[in-house]
Parts: structure tokens; sequence; C-alpha cells
């Protein structure tokens, strides 16, 4: 089979296109025929081997992992023993970054419990596109920050997946959204439907009057002060990414630095494919949808990645496989 091989850490000439044994699936396992794969953060920082803490997990001198890719969509080849969630030609999809990665290939097997049914209506590409982005959205806005009917909300980095999915739940839920990030996705985003938007190479959204009663930060970057100043009261800050020291800062310290009684700093551990039934939901009827950057080959992996890498991507970049 092909499959996008990381060699070593380092940039995307690390990157290169090979032919790899198929593997087989063991004890609860199934075997994937991959027909759409995507580009995350997961994939960037370990492809990178930084920040450094990550290298605990994926290896301190050379990648364990050698086949990137933390979402798949595609069919059932085969299925290990045990395995009685899916059988040969079901279409899955899911976030498989808590079961080895995987999806820069053209076959991967994976845990059975990483994976999903896709609905009927959906393609592979939009499949795809879902389980990392909408639910580091979904339970950003909803599990952690218990977003209510009509809130204010803030969306830093608001131009790339999560983004794109967090203003679709918010607006669900009847909210005012402001979205932040760099000026060539400004336009992008108005056409989403955010109320306002933000170039933060002008603006410091925490520098500004205006409050918020909840945000959702992709780009943490800032001391966490400053992202309590600009919360209501209550007011709740939940980071689902950004600089290591910052959201160490909040993880460790985020109660010390609450001011004001009903101000609230958190961090969101991701719990894969949880509530992917919710998104399901939303897509069927209709309340949300895809915004897909692609589909691109195989072979353009590595400079997606680096595309991906300067945060340019608008949405999902997509990657068919098979």
């Amino acid at each position: 089979m092909k499959a996008i091989v990381l060699s070593r850490y380092g940039k995307t000439d690390t990157l290169s296109l090979e032919e790899k044994v198929i593997p087989q699936p063991k004890e609860g396992e199934v075997l994937v025929k991959v027909h759409a794969t995507s580009v995350n953060d997961f994939d960037w920082q370990i492809m990178c081997g930084k920040p450094f803490i990550t290298r605990l997990v994926s290896g301190i001198l050379k990648p364990k992992i050698d086949v990137l890719g933390a979402e798949i969509a595609g069919t059932v080849e085969s299925v290990g023993q045990g395995v009685a969630s899916f059988v040969v030609g079901d279409r899955v999809f899911g976030d498989v970054s808590n079961s080895g990665f995987g999806g820069f290939a053209e076959y991967t097997s994976v845990s059975q419990n990483a994976l999903r049914n896709m609905p009927n209506l959906m393609t592979f590409q939009q499949a795809v596109s879902l389980p990392h982005a909408s639910l580091l959205a979904w339970q950003g806005l909803v599990d952690l920050g218990k977003i209510k009917q009509g809130d204010n909300v803030l969306i830093n980095g608001a131009g790339g997946g999560v983004g794109v999915f967090a203003l679709q739940i918010a607006k669900v839920f009847g909210c005012e959204v402001t979205g932040v990030d760099h000026a060539l996705k400004l336009d992008f985003m108005t056409g989403l439907g955010f109320d306002h938007v933000i170039d933060y190479q002008k603006t410091d959204f925490t520098a500004e009057a205006k409050r918020y009663d909840l945000i959702l930060d992709v780009k943490t970057n800032r001391a966490p002060s400053r992202y309590l100043r600009t919360l209501n009261v209550p007011g709740h800050y939940v980071t689902v990414g950004g600089d290591t020291p910052r959201l160490l800062q909040i993880a460790l310290f985020g109660r010390l630095f609450t001011k004001k009684k009903g101000k609230r700093l958190s961090v969101l551990a991701l719990k894969p494919n949880k509530g992917l039934e919710h998104i399901n939901e939303m897509f069927e009827n209709g309340s949300l949808n895809t915004h897909i950057e692609g589909p691109f080959s195989l072979e353009d992996i590595p400079r997606e990645m680096a595309r991906f890498g300067r945060g340019e991507h608008r949405g999902k970049i997509v990657i068919n496989v098979v």
C-alpha cells in the first residue's frame, strides 16, 4: 500500500511517499480501506516534535508513529477476532489519534472503539472533516463551556476547522459570535455568518472594552489575566490549543488567576469521538455543514502540512487517499 511516512522529527521534508505492507487487524481491531483523511494539529505537532512534551508519548529521539493521520473515513476491509460492531463493507469514520494514527495510508488497522458508522447521506470527504475539529468545538462550548441560549461568544482562531464548527454550534444556541483570525480569512468568516470579525494583527481583543460570556480559544498565547479581563461575570474561557507554557499556566493555576467570582479558565482535554452522535444529528438536520479545502491527493500531504503550519487554511484540509 502507499503511505506518507514520517522518518524523523522536523519539517515537511521528513515526510515521504513509500510502499508499506498492509497491516492485519489484531483482536478487537478493524482494517479500514481509507478513502479520505485530513490534516490536524496533532499531526503537525508529532511531525515537528514540538512542543517537546509531545515526545513523551510519540518518542523522545525518534517518532514511534511513522504514519500520521488522526482522522479517517473509509470502508471496513476485514475485522479481527472479537469485533462485533462492524462488518466488511461498512462505511466508517472517526478520530483514531488514540489508536495509533495511520490515516496517511491506503489502509490502517485501528481499534473498533475508534470508529463510528457514517450517516447514509454523508460523503467520505465530509465525514473525515468532522471528528477532531467539530468535537473540540462541541466539547469546548457545550460540555465544558456550558454554552447558554443568547450568550455573547468569541472564537479565537476562528477561520480554521475548529472555528468553523464552533460558529455553527454557537448559532444553534442563538448566540452572537465574534471571530478572531488573520486578515486574509475575514471575508471567509463573514460569509460563514460571524456577527463580528477581528484581525488579530490590528486589534488585541483582550485590550478592548467588549466583554464575552464564553471564549473558545484555539490559539492561546497570552497571560491568563488578559483573558479574565475580557470575560463577563459570570464568564468562562475555554482553550483547546495554543502555546504550551500558557496552556500549562491555565491548567495548573487557572483557579488562582480567577480574581472575580463567576469567572473561569479551563483547558479542554479532548475525548476522541465523544459526542459525535450530536454532530451527526446536526449534519443530518442541516444545522451544521462542512467547509473543506481540497480534496487533495496523498502525494500533496507534505505541501498541505506546510500550509497548515503557516495557518493559511480555511476550514479543513481534506485528502483523498483511494
